[in-house]
């Protein structure tokens, strides 16, 4: 789905005005779909989207063998396929088997061709199977699903279709030479593609140039001078931010595009109100097929896994955005995304109790804790729009020399802006040293706690207590630098240490250690106004302070 999403993208961007089927750009996405996979949830939601986009570069090749790992799909599954993803607004084709229960390889090469010719909607093709046919003890039983055929099984298969039993990868000579002839044709495949690209590259030098730029993983020069810079003193949601980070941005790098799962307006993620990518025939006017906003719709599992197809498939950036809540339908996708070190952005706003009335159901508690235990998951909780600010031109110039993917964490409440340093690209940095030279005690804090450890700061001088506030955007991004910075930022001579975040404490003890303090958030929230959760669950300077005198006393033992 991702992946046909991505070429219909990628041909808007190279070859937009070229007749259907006459772009070197042009081409088919082809999966192979089981029981199983048309079980889960998320195959509804990728392909109702896929339906309503009309996307003509896709065919689902349905492998319907009625077997799952517990016997027959009688036990769970009983609907008729095919009529679903009629109702989807698919082009449903079904084959039958051979009448030995073979597939009928005729009728399949026709049905995947008049699949490719349908241009206007997804194609799918229900192949009726027999599972470890032709094996006659094996076939259409579930044990074949996971299991190897053995050494008997295998013998008696051989003797089923004329073989030597005897013979191992026994091929004969006029297979060998068919299959080979694949070689020959992909050969000349590729010479005819070649030749169509290099037509093209001689016809529009411009869009080759922009094509040469992307394909390099570059960026366009000069493009950070489009980045806007935020006034200090001024408050301002990090959504609001990254809102106009993106504006600024679609201007100058038209690979960037993406959306979100209904959440737009709440999101900020719509990088261009004019153009929409949806199909040709759609009623609304912004409608293109070739447009850079995405409306995903309420399907977040499916947004993430999309994501993951639109990188794999290359060419250009995505990013998609919801609550931060809802990552947790996403997280089997972020996972892959993660595993498979894809450069995908999340937009995860909303991200703590601050965001107020929606109550404890939609206010994320282990959220932040629990992202970034997934192993190559870079999370990043800007504390005001400046770091917002870089934490997206940090994000953009990752994408080819340092492939992740990134979750950003930010607010629906207005925050406090400082001014811009260059250190939040390393995760973490001293906003505001202490003035005693070396500090008495080391203030961590990540997104809308920054403010509050900032305010305790001025108290603690107050009294004379010197301290340091560190403001530590990712954690990942920290750990990724030098032994003698993170020293420089978190003396470890310093013990009295105090980490605040509006979530649980788990990434902080290491942080912090024996002497030090969390203020931290380790139940669920409640239903009230950003300012008053905040005073009702301990995040006030006042709080952080005496955590802070605590720790000082707790580190001098």
């Amino acid at each position: 789905m991702g992946m046909a999403m991505a070429a219909r993208y990628e041909r808007g961007l190279f070859d937009p005005h070229a007749p259907e089927g006459e772009s070197p750009f042009d081409h088919t996405i082809w999966a192979i779909v089981s029981d199983g996979d048309l079980e889960e949830g998320i195959s509804a939601e990728a392909s109702s989207l896929a339906g309503h986009q009309k996307l003509g570069n896709l065919v689902f090749l349905y492998d319907d063998n009625h077997i799952s790992i517990e016997g027959d799909t009688a036990t769970a599954f009983s609907e008729d396929v095919p009529k679903r993803y009629e109702a989807y607004g698919w082009h449903v084709q079904r084959i039958e088997p051979s009448a030995d229960g073979d597939i009928d390889v005729h009728a399949l090469h026709a049905a995947l061709k008049a699949a490719q010719a349908e241009t206007e909607r997804p194609s799918f093709i229900a192949m009726r199977t027999i599972i470890a046919w032709p094996a006659p003890n094996a076939q259409n039983t579930e044990a074949s699903h996971g299991s190897a055929l053995g050494a008997e099984e295998i013998a008696a298969t051989k003797r089923v279709l004329g073989s030597d039993p005897e013979q191992t990868f026994e091929v004969a000579d006029e297979v060998l030479a068919h299959a080979r002839r694949a070689l020959d044709r992909g050969a000349e495949e590729h010479a005819a593609w070649d030749k169509r690209i290099a037509e093209w590259r001689t016809a529009q030098p411009e869009r080759a140039k922009l094509f040469d730029r992307i394909v390099a993983g570059q960026l366009p020069e000069g493009w950070e001078q489009s980045l806007p810079v935020f006034e200090a003193g001024t408050s301002v949601a990090t959504r609001a931010a990254s809102g106009k980070v993106l504006q600024a941005l679609g201007a100058v790098i038209p690979e960037l595009w993406g959306g979100s799962a209904d959440l737009a307006g709440s999101n900020n993620t719509t990088i261009d109100k004019t153009s929409s990518f949806l199909p040709k025939g759609n009623p609304l006017p912004e409608a293109d097929p070739y447009g850079r906003t995405v409306h995903f719709g309420i399907r977040e599992h499916s947004m993430a896994a999309e994501m993951n197809g639109i990188a794999l498939h290359g060419n250009t950036r995505i990013y998609g955005g919801t609550f931060l809540v809802f990552s947790d339908y996403m997280r089997n996708a972020v996972r892959l995304s993660a595993l498979m070190q894809l450069p995908v952005t999340y937009v995860w706003t909303h991200d703590s109790i601050g965001l107020g009335e929606d109550g404890p159901t939609h206010q994320p508690v282990e959220h932040l804790a629990s992202l970034r235990a997934i192993p190559g998951l870079n999370i990043v909780r800007p504390a005001d729009a400046n770091e917002t600010a870089i934490a997206w031109r940090e994000i953009l110039e990752r994408h080819a020399t340092h492939p992740a993917p990134h979750g950003l964490a930010l607010t629906r409440q207005g925050v406090p802006t400082y001014e811009a340093n260059e250190d939040a690209a390393k995760g973490g940095y001293v906003l505001q040293e202490a003035s005693t030279g070396t500090p008495d005690v080391v203030l961590i804090a990540t997104g809308s706690e920054v403010q509050l450890a900032v305010a305790a700061r001025e108290r603690l001088e107050a009294e004379g207590v010197g301290t340091r506030v560190v403001s530590m955007p990712s954690v990942e991004w920290f750990e990724e630098q030098s032994p003698e910075y993170r020293a420089s930022v978190l003396p470890p001579s310093v013990k009295a240490r105090v980490a605040v975040e509006a979530g649980i404490g788990l990434t902080w003890h290491r942080y912090v250690g024996d002497a030090g303090r969390i203020v931290s958030l380790e139940h669920f929230g409640a239903s009230a106004d950003a300012e008053t959760l905040f005073a009702e669950f301990g995040f006030t300077a006042e709080n952080v302070a005496a955590a802070a005198r605590e720790s000082i006393t707790a580190a001098r033992g």
